[in-house]
């Protein structure tokens, strides 16, 4: 007689590979078999389920490892030894294909940004933008769309069109040149990444400290100050000059009431561009504004109430930029406006760092680029004092 048994037996329901029954004829060695399959199968099942779980919990990790792999290449084998291997190769310059150097691993790349930002006062306030070459061209609208009103059944006339400017950022080769022994790199204790980051950020920050504020616009941004001013108000000067308020006195405040003069600055820019405007000065010049008081006795510049956060002058940040002129006659020493619309910085994504030992031994250099830009885009978005009388 035969009869037949549920091969919840041998193997889980689940199993969909297992047979769905098996009888009492079934030879003890094939069943011996079926049950090994099974159970390879079930281990098999197991352990893609434990891979599955590694891979989902620590996702990062291995992003983590790889990424410290090239960091550790970076330092190790490039900067220490001069192995080029086990990171990005980068050019240079696009017109000699053999002049080469290395990209920066991205974290390293990130932390010359992140003290550039916090060094460079310019930087931290305007509109900066990654290009993927070696220009960048904006269009500026000067003037808005025209409208009308009509009633439900008047036609409607064609209305004005804006006109554009095209404003092409002018961009030049930041580079820093810090050198370091062989000694030095051979000695294990020896930050190399860390000491190259800050060296090549300090001298980045001071370069672009100074050509966003008076740089000349030749292989270098250009700065606010080097372009055109006037006194006309904004619907009256051409595109590209920037409006100044005199300061009433030659190479000085007025003797009477001098913080008017800076509360007509204030006012004299728009109110759409006083949403996130701040101040920009040297140091010596806010030496001056600090000591000025209001008609109650009160002074106008109020430190900052935490650590995170700026002081301000009449209400609005201030931003110490070494680059500004210092008081004198006919300087712009001060500028207030809302710098993200204001001015554009333009720069590649990524520095690349040329090692060389042979130049000046037994130092070995580490040549480091960065393509940046800047320009005035909107001149209507900041205004200027001019430290004379008219």
């Amino acid at each position: 007689m035969t009869y037949e048994t549920k091969a919840d037996a041998v193997a889980p329901a689940d199993m969909a590979s297992a047979p769905a029954y098996v009888t009492s004829e079934t030879d003890p060695a094939e069943l011996a078999t079926m049950r090994a399959s099974v159970e390879a199968i079930k281990s098999e099942l197991a352990a893609l389920r434990r891979q599955a779980v590694e891979r989902a919990r620590p996702a990062l990790a291995g992003a983590a490892a790889a990424r410290d792999g090239e960091r550790a290449a970076f330092a190790d084998l490039y900067l220490r030894k001069g192995i080029e291997g086990g990171f990005e190769l980068k050019r240079f310059q696009g017109t000699v294909p053999g002049d080469g150097g290395v990209a920066v691993p991205r974290e390293l790349d990130q932390l010359i940004e992140s003290t550039l930002r916090s060094i460079s006062p310019i930087r931290t306030v305007a509109n900066v933008v990654k290009v993927g070459s070696s220009s960048y061209r904006r269009l500026v609208s000067t003037g808005g769309f025209a409208s009308g009103w009509v009633s439900e059944a008047a036609g409607r006339p064609e209305t004005g069109t804006p006109t554009f400017q095209e404003v092409a950022i002018p961009m030049g080769e930041l580079y820093a040149n810090p050198a370091a022994t062989q000694a030095m790199l051979d000695d294990a204790m020896f930050d190399i990444e860390t000491w190259l980051a800050n060296e090549i950020a300090l001298d980045f920050a001071r370069a672009e400290s100074i050509a966003f504020v008076t740089g000349s616009g030749t292989d270098q941004p250009k700065g606010f100050l080097t372009y055109p001013v006037a006194t006309t108000a904004d619907q009256a000067r051409p595109f590209g000059t920037v409006q100044y308020l005199p300061s009433g006195a030659a190479g000085a405040f007025p003797a009477a009431n001098p913080a008017d003069r800076l509360i007509d600055l204030v006012h004299a820019l728009r109110t759409p561009y006083r949403q996130g405007a701040v101040w920009v000065m040297n140091s010596n010049t806010l030496s001056v504004i600090r000591k000025f008081k209001d008609s109650a006795g009160q002074f106008i510049w109020q430190p900052a109430l935490a650590a995170d956060q700026p002081a301000t002058l009449l209400g609005y940040p201030v931003i110490e930029a070494d680059a500004m002129p210092d008081i004198a006659a006919n300087a712009l020493a001060i500028a207030f406006g809302q710098f993200g619309s204001a001015y554009t910085i333009a720069e590649r994504t990524e520095t690349a760092v040329l090692r060389d030992p042979f130049s000046n031994k037994p130092f070995v250099h580490f040549y480091a680029t960065r393509r940046v830009g800047g320009a005035l885009v909107n001149s209507e978005a900041i205004k200027l004092m001019r430290f004379s009388a008219s």
